[in-house]
């Protein structure tokens, strides 16, 4: 057993605190992961708020590079010192998406067997089934994807945001949304998923309503900018593409009217693709007549259609290469005991993503 530092909700709506929690060696299909860095995630505060559950307390984190440091017997894949991504799609191999062939929307994915608590005993539910808010972790040996290429520590914080949001956003367009070249693409909310979304494109319209994003997007390689608090970004977006709306138009908001924005700025026989969480209860009336006579397709993104073994070692290439922007996305370093005010930080809209380093 390993006695660590973490960051847990105890209580919806309440501060988080750093406590000290209880971490099993790894049995059967698992590994501890000594945690080098954490992003802080806007997934983590919808834990905080009760949007995903009410599953209390938990422990938050997810966004993760790490050391390997014990695996149970029989992990083979992984072994201790080992450089590693954590992800939240540790695939079963046996589930109906798995057995036809897609394993990028497996519907059983592995977490640990065992709980980690609180001093008292007290069972913890680990954020997307990771937990990483924490000097060590115990996950399922497949959350673990192994990282070879030659990483110095400075640059652990970028590359563990591809465990989460950056590939989010990346893989809405690649995947996803199957972005081929010579199409346009327009991306709606320019936070840090939807600025990885812009990394992730060629021709980009980048839409916010915030002009210090608006500028990021253009660091990070978008063509051209559209304010919409300022003018209908449904009529820029045409006006940008020939007057026809762009091939594939991403909604990394997840509000209704942004999703009806997104519908109508694309082409005919054009894409869209949800990679915004929306808030439980969302809804949007669909003009079926609209849907038939435009053609092309609605799509979420289900964590961008990842398949973590495949990709998180390509977008980690392209960022060692110099094509993929990772630096560009750690705003801020901050400690464990920093996380409250980092929260109250993203609300801002001023960082892509502050990140724990431990």
């Amino acid at each position: 057993m390993h006695k660590v530092k973490a960051v847990v909700a105890l209580a919806q709506d309440a501060p988080v605190t750093v406590t000290t929690i209880n971490v099993p060696d790894p049995g059967k299909g698992e590994a501890l992961v000594k945690v080098l860095t954490c992003g802080v995630c806007q997934t983590d505060h919808h834990y905080v708020t009760g949007g995903v559950g009410q599953d209390f307390p938990y422990l938050l984190g997810h966004e993760s590079a790490g050391i390997v440091e014990a695996v149970g017997d029989d992990v083979t894949d992984i072994a201790p010192g080992d450089l590693v991504i954590l992800n939240w799609r540790a695939v079963c191999g046996e589930c109906r998406a798995c057995r036809k062939g897609q394993p990028q929307y497996c519907f059983a994915t592995h977490n640990a067997t065992q709980k980690m608590t609180l001093e008292d005993g007290t069972e913890l539910t680990p954020a997307l089934g990771i937990g990483s808010f924490a000097e060590k972790t115990l996950v399922a040996a497949g959350q673990c994807t192994k990282i070879t290429a030659d990483i110095s520590p400075e640059q652990y914080a970028a590359i563990g945001l591809l465990g989460c949001g950056v590939t989010a956003g990346l893989g809405a367009v690649l995947n996803t949304g199957e972005l081929k070249r010579g199409e346009s693409v327009a991306v709606i909310g320019c936070g840090g998923v939807g600025t990885a979304a812009i990394a992730g494109a060629t021709t980009i319209i980048a839409v916010d309503i915030d002009e210090d994003k608006l500028a990021r997007a253009r660091e990070h390689g978008a063509t051209h900018t559209v304010n919409s608090s300022k003018v209908d970004p449904v009529e820029a977006i045409k006006e940008l593409t020939g007057g026809f709306g762009a091939d594939l138009v991403i909604d990394a908001v997840g509000i209704a009217p942004t999703f009806k924005q997104a519908f109508e700025a694309r082409d005919l026989a054009g894409r869209v693709v949800l990679v915004g969480v929306p808030a439980p209860g969302t809804t949007w009336d669909i003009p079926l007549d609209e849907v038939f006579g435009r053609g092309g397709s609605i799509k979420s993104a289900w964590y961008g259609d990842t398949l973590p073994s495949r990709d998180f070692p390509e977008f980690v290439d392209q960022y060692l290469l110099g094509r993929l922007d990772l630096d560009g996305f750690v705003s801020e370093r901050i400690r464990l005991e920093d996380v409250n005010e980092a929260f109250e930080t993203m609300k801002t809209g001023r960082v892509l993503r502050s990140v724990v380093e431990l």
